[in-house]
């Protein structure tokens, strides 16, 4: 994958030897950035296949199955898949996170989020909208893993949407304005979670619309 935050810290910052910096330190000595983004999108569907498949409609979801979903998905291709990062993160000039502060949010977030989210097969649309909406912006905001946090947190939204017997949700609005969906993030920094919950209303809304097609 490419690197795409400033990273500072130990291992997980270290880039693949020969890739010019656009390929992170890897166990398959892959150096071509497309040929990288082919591996992960594969061993995703993979994931996505095992997970939708083993979750139960009434299953509470935990931090330690969210890791494990991290490790079955990369844990052939990065030394640190599964694992929490240990390097600081930030994306222009939004900091995630600390790496020290991650043991606190996590915990926070099953006691606080996902043990009040999920499971979702009882919940009606609204209240659907809302959890996930809450869940995806404090995952994303902990940013647990070096890599591959928005992937997960969206495998997380499809897992509560099928909890509920909906779709999968269509991320298509939200990957045509990544600008709008960065600024529902940072919203939620101060439990504002309204831009959020209308971006996911929207993907719940194509993803009915395409079922029923």
């Amino acid at each position: 994958m490419t690197d795409r935050y400033q990273a500072s810290g130990t291992v997980e910052g270290q880039y693949q030897p020969g890739s010019n910096e656009r390929v992170l330190r890897n166990k398959l000595g892959i150096t071509d950035p497309a040929e990288m983004d082919d591996i992960e999108l594969d061993l995703l569907e993979q994931l996505y296949d095992v997970v939708l498949g083993e979750v139960e409609n009434d299953q509470v979801i935990t931090v330690e199955e969210i890791f494990e979903w991290h490790r079955k998905w990369l844990g052939n291709v990065y030394e640190w898949a599964g694992n929490q990062r240990s390097v600081n993160l930030a994306k222009d000039d939004f900091h995630f996170a600390s790496a020290r502060q991650i043991p606190y949010c996590l915990k926070e977030l099953d006691e606080k989020f996902l043990s009040k989210y999920t499971p979702c097969f009882e919940m009606d649309d609204e209240s659907l909208i809302e959890a996930i909406a809450v869940v995806h912006v404090e995952l994303i905001i902990v940013h647990p893993f070096r890599e591959g946090n928005g992937r997960i947190s969206r495998l997380l939204a499809n897992v509560m949407a099928l909890q509920a017997n909906k779709p999968e949700l269509d991320y298509s609005s939200w990957d045509l304005d990544r600008d709008k969906y960065f600024s529902a993030i940072q919203a939620g920094m101060d439990c504002n979670y309204e831009s959020m919950k209308q971006l996911v209303r929207q993907a719940l809304r194509d993803a009915e619309q395409t079922a029923f097609e």
